[in-house]
């Protein structure tokens, strides 16, 4: 057996750490986990903590360390599994520095330097993930990105790191994309000339209310907006899909990740989600990335790169795909696409106000403190009142910490 790659999982508990778990499972030949780090589930850390052996974990809220399984959390690291517990053919654990359980957001952010990590997959939820991303490339290690704050909000700081990375080492993939629209583009620019390319296409399923007028929205309930039609995810994710806040991120994303100017990128409904995202280059050609609607292949690829390992899951059978839709989205009914690309364009601090407010329109909706529709209001306000106070050139993660706090606390008095 080869040297297997080394990993830590940043929201090891979400949708998208437990999919990348499943992933080492089906290829422990290649790779192992190293450390592990949640919000608050401290049952579920303590399962994955005793499944891989892991000699690392940090849970992100410090009033975990209350809850009755957080001592077996800390027997588990400090004295290793239970006997018969560990399911990964050989546990990690020996080298590397002490073992660590760790409380608090700066503890979980400390995962991404430990000395014994080659890969970084950052999963956390919102933007939380920023400083964990920074702190990942700043210590030299790969970064797997799912977290979209991290590029949305902090863009400016976190891509020159990467770029210095990729410099050094003389190939580009310091940081890669883990979500299944820039995993795509990615693909497909791989050996093409990014100066031919013409436009980048970034496809959306179209949620759960696609087609629905504004009208028709009004008393949404959170259990409707939860209920995608092909994907799998988070709550939070889920509900910025089904308003196309998702496809705005992802457009500011692609921006940074792929140097590319807002006016090169696209978004097309593509309700099948059978095509992940397309790069149309300056002959007219087009490269589309299709693929089977699971996030288990993006995320392999990311840890397999640059080779490619068998199918974590069952391929797409073309022959029993049927029809591929395509379709404009309405941005006048989904005004959340139309304010973050806004929002990026207009760049500096204002993606920062815009992502916090979204973050807490989202939260009130689903705790049945704000309406559907009201999500994109308060986002609104909130960019309105920061561009009157003026947006600011992106300095520091403590600036964009502080545009944070005040757009989270005027989202709050702002719920519509």
């Amino acid at each position: 057996m080869g040297t297997r790659k080394r990993i830590v999982v940043l929201g090891s508990t979400g949708s998208i750490g437990r999919q990348t778990l499943d992933v080492v499972c089906q290829h422990s030949d290649k790779l192992e986990v190293v450390a592990l780090a949640a919000h608050g589930s401290v049952d579920a850390l303590l399962a994955q903590a005793r499944a891989f052996g892991v000699r690392h974990v940090a849970l992100g809220d410090p009033a975990a360390a209350a809850s009755p399984s957080f001592e077996a959390l800390e027997r588990t690291v400090f004295d290793g599994p239970p006997t018969g517990d560990v399911v990964m053919p050989e546990a990690p654990g020996g080298g590397g520095t002490e073992p660590s359980v760790g409380l608090g957001p700066e503890a979980v952010a400390a995962l991404a330097a430990l000395p014994e990590a080659d890969i970084v997959v950052n999963a956390l939820v919102g933007a939380a993930g920023m400083r964990a991303s920074y702190d990942t490339l700043r210590a030299g290690k790969v970064l797997a990105l799912a977290n979209k704050e991290s590029l949305v909000v902090a863009g400016d700081l976190i891509m020159p790191l990467a770029r210095q990375l990729d410099a050094a080492a003389g190939r580009q993939h310091a940081l890669m994309p883990i979500d299944s629209e820039h995993g795509a583009i990615y693909q497909c620019l791989l050996g093409e000339d990014a100066r031919e390319v013409a436009r980048l296409w970034v496809t959306a399923s179209g949620g759960p209310f696609r087609g629905r007028t504004a009208d028709e929205l009004r008393g949404i309930a959170p259990e409707q907006a939860l209920a995608h039609p092909t994907w799998n995810m988070g709550a939070k994710i889920t509900i910025d899909s089904s308003t196309l806040m998702n496809k705005g991120l992802e457009v500011i994303e692609a921006h940074h990740l792929f140097t590319m100017d807002y006016g090169r990128i696209e978004v097309v409904v593509q309700p099948q989600s059978a095509i992940h995202s397309m790069v149309e280059f300056a002959d007219g050609s087009v490269k589309a990335h299709l693929g089977t609607t699971d996030m288990r292949i993006p995320i392999q690829f990311a840890l397999s790169y640059p080779e490619r390992w068998d199918a974590p899951v069952e391929p797409l059978d073309f022959r029993t795909l049927g029809t591929l839709e395509f379709a404009a989205p309405d941005i006048d009914t989904f005004r959340c696409l139309a304010l973050a690309r806004y929002a990026g364009e207009c760049g500096g601090t204002l993606p920062c106000a815009m992502n916090a407010a979204n973050e807490v329109a989202v939260a009130a909706f689903l705790a049945g403190r704000g309406s559907y529709l009201g999500i994109a209001g308060t986002v609104e306000a909130v960019m309105e009142a920061h561009e009157r106070e003026g947006v600011q050139e992106v300095t520091s993660l403590e600036q964009l910490e502080a545009v944070d706090a005040w757009a989270r606390r005027f989202a709050e008095n702002h719920l519509m």
